[in-house]
């Protein structure tokens, strides 16, 4: 997924796209749609908004809520409002029909079809398509409806017996904390790794900077950066939002805003030692209406857009005087990195299809990749700035690498993935990683081979790496697996990698994985365990360091068993956890990338038999479970202070939700296995081990809700990702307590009589 941020275009048109239009998936396990729609908004959603989408008033709203056991939710601030579109959206795409979408987010056409097609590929972490959803109405609720509505509510009280009020820390309370000036100024760093830069942990994308409701880079969270070894944060940029855009000015209204936001923030973030990097995917595609009496500009053609062909000298002479023009403005940037072959079509060989261009198919894809970079770095020259420039070489073709670093320019940096293309066998499979590995430690050879061709030419070498979290858990803050940080860290260090990124965007928390990757730089050699000791201690106090220290290499040890292939990273339910419903049908849908897991086993294990997929996340969850009871009883009766307590219980509090997620995974795939293996079964006694092993899996799955819900309402971060907002709220977990519910106490009888068992 990299190369996928973008910020707001001009759109011009308001088409929402629905693609096949399938039908929704239902909600048995409330007592009707209304209901399920009130469940899922409450908490989320303003009270009055809710009723005027479905034409009901506040007060029937919210008597329908508090018969199913609802607490009276908190207001919904704007802050929230900013931080949680993408969950609303999700949570309501198989219950409304665009329209009444709309009217819940008080959104236009073109707004929400903007945010379908550009905030990190929404629509197809959605599916790629819109179910065609009827209109939902408000209507008085018959006494069947009352019947079951007043059974969620006994259900919910005899599951939570203390209700489902919001817990001490609500939706987002952790910006609150992380925005606080800390208690001690940051410590400096000395390191051989520089940069070291990362994305803000809960960044606003969207247009960053003309963003003023809510914050992305509070002067307490970057300050906390400094001091986890962070010298660096990273930010999306389009050129033609921030200079003026010399065909078309309406796409550059208010660049003069946005230019002097960005200078601003780079001036304040040089004050805490921090460097601004932005991300560079140019140059961006037009639709193809804007090349009417432009045709010298229009490259390769994709639907209704087409490439900027950076063949054209007036294309280039953009790129360089827009470069300048950014450098000039803000003196403190630190630097751009680019992405020139992503999913985004920007230059003509950018999607490899350069030969379908006029121009470009009598130039090789190396001599137009590397002429973008010597273009962007005139125009870092020509304002005689110090910016450095970094070319990412995400998407090219191996046989394209050797030939566009031969033509980089002398002063430019290489970036590559430091674990892509590293063999792994996990469970007896053998696989290949492509990105987003925290279980696999790099280098791989593809890196290896990039940096080697780099040096020698005498290039900068950088790493791309996720130091906190990965596609392979996205909804905690970071993976304790720290061992497996610094192990990291310390091969490039041997590797002689000069620089880092240290995250796409997840992964901006100030981690003791942070803390390990700014440590193993530090200018004399060092021991991983050295290291390790020397965090713990320093988060957790002397005698806690020891135990802490042996629990992070038990979660590492466990983590390698991550059964990975990029497609178990995309598809599976793991960042969705136990808050993914379970169907007694097969649902029919495909899950998405990052969005919807639905109940798709056969896409989430990809290369990995069924057995297989379960017994390794099983031992990931076993291995993360045996570790936190051997810190709990290693910590019991030594001596450290409240703060130091508060740090341990915290971490544990992340590694129990990381088991979770890992045993909910395996739950799942065990309930998909038995629920199809029960619909083709026509024998009782096999019947019998099926219907047992759902039992199983539904009372294990209740389980972990009600404890994953527990940790939620004390822990905001658990849940949260900046590009998905949140995967789940607590209210998602106790609706999986209803699911599991009806499906026990409703759907498992009718198999026992309907096989006589």
């Amino acid at each position: 997924m990299s190369g996928t941020v973008v910020v707001m275009m001009l759109l011009t048109a308001a088409e929402l796209p629905a693609g096949n239009a399938p039908a929704p998936v239902s909600f048995p396990h409330f007592p009707d749609r209304l209901h399920a729609f009130v469940w899922l908004n409450w908490e989320l959603v303003p009270m009055e908004r809710m009723a005027a989408c479905v034409g009901a008033t506040p007060e029937q709203i919210h008597a329908i809520g508090r018969r199913m056991g609802l607490a009276d939710p908190p207001a919904v601030s704007e802050e929230q409002w900013l931080r949680s579109y993408i969950t609303v959206i999700r949570r309501n795409w198989h219950l409304l029909p665009y329209e009444q979408l709309l009217a819940l987010l008080g959104w236009s056409a073109d707004e929400l079809a903007y945010t379908l097609r550009e905030d990190d590929f929404l629509f197809i972490k959605l599916g790629s398509h819109k179910p065609a959803c009827a209109p939902l109405r408000y209507a008085t609720e018959s006494e069947e409806t009352l019947r079951r509505a007043e059974a969620v509510g006994a259900a919910i009280h005899e599951a939570f017996p203390d209700g489902l009020a919001a817990g001490p820390d609500p939706l987002f309370g952790f910006v609150a904390r992380l925005s606080a000036p800390p208690e001690h100024p940051p410590r400096t760093w000395e390191s051989r790794f520089a940069p070291r830069f990362c994305p803000s942990y809960f960044a606003i994308y969207g247009d960053p900077f003309l963003q003023t409701k809510a914050e992305s880079f509070p002067d307490g969270y970057l300050a906390r950066l400094a001091d986890a070894g962070v010298d660096g944060v990273w930010v999306q940029a389009v050129l033609y939002t921030l200079v003026a855009f010399p065909w078309d000015a309406a796409r550059s209204a208010r660049h003069a805003e946005r230019l002097d936001a960005l200078a601003r923030l780079a001036a304040r973030m040089r004050r805490h030692g921090l460097g601004l990097y932005l991300y560079l995917n140019e140059p961006r595609a037009m639709p193809l209406s804007f090349f009417e009496g432009r045709e010298e500009l229009r490259g390769v053609v994709e639907g209704d857009h087409a490439a900027m062909c950076t063949s054209n000298p007036a294309v280039r002479d953009y790129l360089r005087g827009a470069v300048a023009g950014i450098c000039r403005a803000a003196p403190d940037l630190a630097g751009f990195f680019t992405i020139s072959a992503s999913e985004n079509l920007t230059n003509c060989w950018s999607h490899h299809r350069g030969m379908e261009c006029p121009r470009c198919k009598d130039r090789s894809p190396e001599e137009v990749i590397a002429e973008l970079h010597a273009v962007l770095r005139e125009g870092i020259a020509e304002a005689n700035h110090p910016a450095g420039l970094i070319a990412w070489d995400w998407g090219w073709r191996d046989e394209w690498v050797e030939g566009i670093i031969a033509g980089l320019p002398q002063d430019v940096a290489l970036q590559s993935v430091s674990e892509w293309s590293l063999p792994v066998e996990r469970g007896g499979v053998r696989t290949e990683v492509g990105e987003y590995s925290l279980s696999a430690v790099g280098p791989g050879p593809r890196a290896t081979r990039h940096w080697a061709l780099a040096r020698a030419r005498g290039l900068k070498t950088m790493a791309k790496v996720q130091t906190n979290n990965t596609w392979e858990l996205a909804a905690v803050p970071y993976i304790p697996v720290v061992a497996l940080a610094a192990r990291h860290a310390a091969n490039l260090r041997t590797a002689h990698v000069e620089g880092l990124m240290l995250s796409w965007t997840l992964g901006g928390y100030p981690s003791p994985n942070l803390e390990v990757f700014a440590e193993m730089g530090r200018p004399e050699e060092q021991e991983v365990d050295v290291v390790l000791r020397r965090v713990a201690a320093r988060r957790f106090g002397e005698a806690l360091a020891p135990a802490a220290v042996a629990a992070w290499q038990a979660f590492s040890a466990a983590f390698t068993e991550y059964p990975y292939h990029i497609g178990v990273v995309y598809s599976g339910p793991q960042h969705v956890g136990p808050a993914n419903p379970l169907w007694e049908h097969p649902t029919g849908y495909a899950p998405t990338m990052v969005g919807f897991p639905y109940d798709g086993l056969d896409g989430w294990r990809t290369v990995y038999p069924p057995e297989v997929f379960i017994a390794q996340f099983e031992k990931m969850a076993d291995g993360f479970d045996a570790a936190i009871v051997a810190l709990q009883r290693a910590a019991e009766g030594a001596e450290a202070s409240a703060e130091q307590r508060m740090a341990l219980d915290s971490e544990i509090t992340i590694a129990e939700a990381c088991a979770i997620h890992f045993r909910s995974v395996a739950n799942q795939s065990r309930f998909v296995l038995a629920r199809n293996a029960l619909a083709a079964c026509d024998d009782a006694p096999q019947a019998a081990e099926h219907i047992a092993a759902l039992e199983t899996a539904l009372q294990s799955e209740r389980e972990l809700a009600i404890r994953l819900y527990a940790l939620q309402r004390r822990d905001s971060r658990i849940g949260f990702e900046a590009s998905n907002h949140y995967f789940y709220v607590p209210l998602d977990l106790a609706a999986k307590v209803i699911n599991c519910n009806d499906l026990l106490t409703r759907w498992l009888p009718a198999e026992r009589a309907r096989f006589g068992v």
